[in-house]
This record gives C-alpha cells, sequence and structure tokens, in this order.
C-alpha cells in the first residue's frame, strides 16, 4: 500500500523535473495548473494536494494527447457520481485501489474506461514493517543517477537533480451538487510487493519506471486501457533506507523524515548520531562529506542488502540544495 509520500521539491523544479519529448519529438516541459495549491512537504498523508501529471486533452479538447500538465489534485478519490454535498462524509478509503480489483468497483473502473490515468509524482514514499508488535518505517525511492546534481540552473533538455517517483494512479473530477468548484481527485494503483520490499510490506504502487511507461499511461488517446494495464506491476529498481519514527505523525514536516538512521539490535528506533550530524551539515551547508562518512546501518527488521551508498549520497545532496534553495515553495505541515 501508500500511504504516506515525500514531496519537497518546488513547483518550478517539478517542472523542470518532468521534462519530457511529445509525438513529434519536442522538448516539452509540462505547464501547471493551479500551482498555487501545491505546498512541498516531506511528510504528505492522504486529503492533502500532490503534484500529478495527465494528458492535456483532459482540460483542452482540441489539446494534442501527449502533451503533459501538472495539476495540484488532493490525494483520495471522489468519484464523479458521489452526491453528497461533502466529500469528506465519503465511508471508505480511496487513497490506494489495488489493481487486481479496481476493475470490479465503479469508484475506479468508471474514470478508468474514460480514460483517466495519472502519475502521482513524489520523491519517495513510506512504508511501515511490522515486527514483534513495533513498526519500523522505510523510505522507498527511485535509485539515483550516479552523477552530480546540479544547482538548478539545468537547461530545458535535462534534469540532473532527485529523480521523482512515477505512480500510477486514476483521477476524477467531482463537482458540488449545489454549484461550485470541481474537485480533481486521485488514487494510487497498488499491486503484490516486489521481491525485494516483501519483507517490508506486501503491498506497494504501481511505479512506472521511465518516460515510455509514463507516454504510455497517460496518452489515453493512442493507449488503449487494456494496453495501458499490462504496465501495472510490480518493479525491483527501487532503493530504501529506514527513518525515524517522527515520520508516524504527519503534522512532523522536517527533512528529518527522510534521513538514513542506524539501527541496532538493543536500541530503540530514534535518531541516531549519524543522523543528527547529517542534519547539522544541511542546516548549516557543511563541505560535502565523502562517501565513506555516510552512516551505514544494519536492521533488526529485514536482513536485506543495504541500498547503494550512491543514491543515500545524493539524497543527503539534494536535502542541502532543497534546504538553501530560494526558488523552492517552504513545505508547510500537512
Amino acid at each position: 500500500m501508500c500511504g504516506r509520500t515525500a514531496c519537497a521539491l518546488g513547483a518550478d523544479r517539478i517542472r523542470r523535473a518532468c521534462v519530457y519529448r511529445d509525438n513529434h519529438g519536442r522538448i516539452r516541459q509540462p505547464e501547471w495548473r493551479d500551482a498555487d495549491k501545491y505546498s512541498p512537504s516531506y511528510n504528505k498523508s492522504p486529503q492533502s494536494n500532490s503534484p500529478v501529471l495527465v494528458s492535456r486533452r483532459h482540460f483542452e479538447k482540441d489539446a494534442d494527447s501527449s502533451e503533459r500538465v501538472i495539476a495540484a489534485m488532493r490525494w483520495g478519490l471522489v468519484p464523479a457520481w458521489f452526491r453528497e454535498d461533502d466529500p469528506s462524509k465519503m465511508q471508505y478509503k480511496t487513497s490506494n485501489c489495488r489493481s487486481d480489483t479496481m476493475m470490479e468497483k465503479l469508484s475506479y473502473k468508471g474514470p478508468l474506461i474514460k480514460g483517466k490515468r495519472c502519475v502521482v509524482l513524489a520523491d519517495g514514499f513510506y512504508e511501515w514493517q511490522q515486527h514483534n508488535g513495533k513498526k519500523q518505517p522505510y523510505f522507498i525511492y527511485f535509485p539515483q543517477p550516479k552523477q552530480e546534481m546540479a544547482d538548478g540552473k539545468d537547461d530545458d533538455e535535462e534534469w540532473k537533480g532527485w529523480r521523482l517517483l512515477t505512480m500510477a494512479g486514476i483521477f476524477d473530477c467531482w463537482e458540488p451538487p449545489d454549484g461550485g468548484d470541481a474537485l480533481y481527485t486521485y488514487t494510487i494503483i497498488t499491486v503484490d510487493a516486489s521481491k525485494g520490499l516483501s519483507a517490508i510490506h506486501n503491498r506497494m504502487p504501481a511505479i512506472l519506471d521511465g518516460d515510455e511507461a509514463i507516454r504510455k499511461w497517460l496518452d489515453f488517446t493512442e493507449v488503449s486501457t487494456q494496453e495501458a494495464l499490462r504496465l501495472i506491476h510490480s518493479t525491483e529498481n527501487i532503493a530504501f533506507h529506514p527513518v525515524s519514527t517522527i515520520v508516524n505523525n504527519s503534522r512532523n514536516n522536517t527533512p528529518e523524515c527522510l534521513v538514513p538512521i542506524g539501527l541496532g539490535p538493543k536500541t530503540e528506533t530514534k535518531v541516531s548520531t549519524s543522523s543528527k550530524m547529517m542534519l547539522d551539515w544541511v542546516k548549516n551547508k557543511s563541505p560535502k562529506k565523502e562517501e565513506d562518512d555516510l552512516p551505514r546501518w544494519s536492521s533488526q527488521f529485514i536482513q536485506i542488502a543495504a541500498p547503494k551508498r550512491t543514491s543515500a549520497a545524493l539524497m543527503q545532496q539534494w536535502l542541502k540544495k532543497e534546504e538553501g534553495d530560494p526558488c523552492a515553495k517552504k513545505p508547510k505541515t500537512q
């Protein structure tokens, strides 16, 4: 499942991180819709607004369906047929939808058949592993490229910052029965967990790995529902590390939510010395650390090889840049 994410990039950086080629081979950056409704956060929960990629054709009937826009949508799908005057009166959760049953449920089947496919953007998501009555959170994300991250002055053709996680979703548009502003909402499709993640949880988001998969999922006029559903499966192309239980409370919205921590067999899950040092380094803009200085961890909860240190190093570098980025919108408590 997926019940918490992080998306700390500012609106402009998200736009540049989503550079793509349209069906004519042109380099494009998607435009924003309602960017003012989006607030970066290290700890997003359902009912908050998140950046979502969709085909421009959903908003402009004559637009090229390969063109993309970014919309701020609320997490937790409210179906168009819901007739109450307040969407909070829904009596069931729709933040996730299972891939094996989504074609059996009207809430998801209806918009899916109409092509309302979206890509949910995030730095990564959190998942909790249960062991002996305790819950240990992990942060899960794409392995990051080995090249140095840019300082935000990259050109239109290449984004050299943090690679955003791209999750398959379904969206819908609900309109109040008595009139008022339309509400765009979405759900994240989940699948059986990959082998690498199965020791943490038995479900994971359906991740679209690569721009071709994103293109097929979004282009509903050229790619049928049946063909698009072939993209819905688990992936092993992920990295993860344990994080502090500070993330358990969705009101906690700081870089500390993402920082790798050390877990010893006889220690409680808490912020380690290494994590505190890294946070101090982020806040004080200390010089870049060498890879050998990165915090290492061993887990009492899971016996799996640690993720490559290159991704952890790039995360630390990214945290440093986001902390001092004057262009990024300051994260707000969700």
